[in-house]
């Protein structure tokens, strides 16, 4: 895609941000109607399980979403080749294109960008957008970047060719990184990467020499570098910095716009659609891409339809991250819906015994908004059915007592309102909270169970 062609397109698409609710739901309508058909002409599983569904070609049009069936990552694992509707795109071949070197900085048969995805079984589930569905995404990534900014102010920004740092685990097919790597080239900007892993020493003296004015990456990293600017190794020319990846609790994104002293924009996004919305302000929720995205929400299960993706569509698959829909704000500037959502997996569970003997979770959405002033950065870990531990980052002014006194009045009723007044806990204070050395993200829930987990 060309830059003028990039700007003008980027220009249409944030013109929905100044629709109203009824114009952006027709925007969504016409364009999910126009993939529902479009996988029931070229994919040979949807059309197999849309008719089974009593979906034909004539009634397509007028048939509610929900009506229409639900796929998971096994059903796509176990149906790919038939649901994807380019036949030269095909699971083993994937799979072999990415195992090979080259395939590192090449998309496959040159107009296919391919990220992968490995579950809790480390077998690769591969995405795959041709070039016209990566530019669309790209497109949702940057206006999320720059939301807020007037076609003015990005023009401005654009021209002096801002120097953007993206820190984050940067090897292998991660989305974030390919995306960002491919949307920071198209406005032709100046780039640099900081892998999570790399000492500080070295890390300080890139980030020095490079002066960054726009950070992206996990919020747990970037925590680190905003920890050492508060220390004076390197300086802040930061001028809006985007988190992605991982939950940003209400203390950090403090933590971030206090050093930083400007904008942090909370991007929220997935393998199967890389730009799914945004968390412009703390406390407002997300703000949803509806122009780009169906999500619903049954029995408090969350459903994608990717609308931009026709090579391999996803329609009514199941995410494992919890949304909870919000009330949109009151004269809320925006058509878009909103919801609080919070990135996390089943698993991530935490499953006690009660004094009865009967078991009892506790589900990450109860803790991810842990909110006590001073308290820089949190994360949970389990050490038994009966026990865990809440490890406290905190900054160097703040009162471990207070803090301790504010987590427990958080967390007793908590624990009160599930009848696991017997668990028992302790507040451990800590010099940081690391993220894990190899995907470079910071789980909010750690388990080091030394007995069996409660089923």
């Amino acid at each position: 895609m060309g830059y003028i062609r990039l700007l003008w397109d980027l220009y249409q698409l944030k013109g929905n941000t100044a629709k109203n609710q009824e114009q952006i739901k027709k925007m969504q309508d016409k364009k999910l109607r126009k993939l529902l058909r479009y996988a029931y002409q070229h994919s040979t599983y949807y059309r197999r399980t849309f008719t089974q569904a009593g979906i034909t070609e004539d009634n397509i049009d007028n048939i509610p979403l929900k009506q229409f069936p639900i796929i998971d990552k096994e059903l796509l694992m176990q149906n790919y080749d038939e649901l994807v509707t380019e036949p030269e795109v095909k699971q083993e071949k994937l799979r072999a294109f990415d195992e090979s070197p080259a395939s590192k900085s090449e998309n496959y048969l040159g107009r296919y960008h391919i990220i992968h995805s490995s579950g809790s079984t480390g077998i690769p589930r591969y995405f795959v957008y041709d070039d016209k569905a990566w530019g669309q995404m790209l497109l949702g990534i940057i206006r999320g970047a720059l939301w807020g900014m007037s076609m003015t102010g990005i023009l401005k920004l654009l021209a002096g060719r801002p120097r953007i740092l993206y820190i984050a685990a940067t090897d292998g097919r991660y989305a974030g990184a390919m995306a960002v790597g491919d949307g920071i080239t198209g406005l032709h900007a100046r780039q640099e990467y900081l892998d999570i892993n790399e000492p500080i020493e070295k890390g300080n003296r890139k980030v020095t020499k490079f002066a960054p004015n726009i950070v992206i990456g996990y919020p747990s990293a970037i925590k680190l570098m905003a920890e050492q600017v508060r220390l004076g190794n390197v300086p802040n020319h930061v001028k809006r910095v985007i988190s992605c990846g991982e939950p940003l609790s209400t203390g950090l994104r403090h933590f971030l716009e206090d050093t930083f002293q400007c904008p942090v924009i909370n991007f929220y996004g997935s393998s199967e659609s890389l730009a799914l919305g945004l968390e412009e302000k703390a406390g407002e929720g997300m703000v949803l891409f509806d122009d780009m995205n169906v999500i619903e929400v049954e029995d408090g299960e969350m459903y994608l339809t990717c609308l931009y993706n026709f090579t391999q569509p996803l329609i009514r698959y199941h995410l494992t991250d919890t949304l909870k829909p919000k009330q949109r704000l009151a004269n809320d500037p925006y058509g878009f819906s909103r919801a609080e959502v919070l990135l996390c997996r089943n698993e991530d569970e935490m499953w006690f015994r009660k004094a009865d003997g009967r078991e009892e979770f506790i589900h990450p959405l109860s803790v991810e908004g842990i909110c006590v002033d001073g308290l820089k950065d949190y994360q949970f870990v389990q050490t038994s059915d009966k026990a865990f531990q809440i490890m406290a980052e905190i900054s160097k002014d703040a009162s471990k007592e207070r803090i301790t006194h504010g987590i427990e009045s958080i967390m007793e009723p908590l624990l009160a309102d599930k009848a696991l007044e017997n668990i028992s806990y302790e507040v451990c204070f800590v010099e940081t909270i690391t993220p894990d050395p190899v995907t470079g993200k910071k789980p909010l829930i750690v388990k080091m169970m030394n007995d069996r987990k409660a089923v």
